[in-house]
């Protein structure tokens, strides 16, 4: 993933809610299983999922990390 894609997302989760990244993940897994999806297509929606995955992950780490030095 970009950086400004990253910063971005970042961004959105920490003035939203990280539940809208979780349903999107959600959604485009659900769009894995249309049989007419070609792999070409499989392929982006799966690194879209593996970087929201990833973002999460971050932004879970960051959270963790923020409490700590309050701490």
């Amino acid at each position: 993933m970009k950086l400004p894609v990253i910063k971005h997302l970042t961004s959105f989760i920490s003035e939203n809610d990280e539940d809208y990244v979780i349903e999107t993940i959600e959604t485009l897994e659900a769009l894995t299983e249309v049989p007419s999806l070609k792999d070409e297509e499989l392929d982006v929606i799966g690194e879209l999922i593996s970087n929201m995955y990833a973002l999460l992950k971050y932004t879970k780490w960051k959270k963790k990390e923020r409490q700590e030095k309050k701490h």
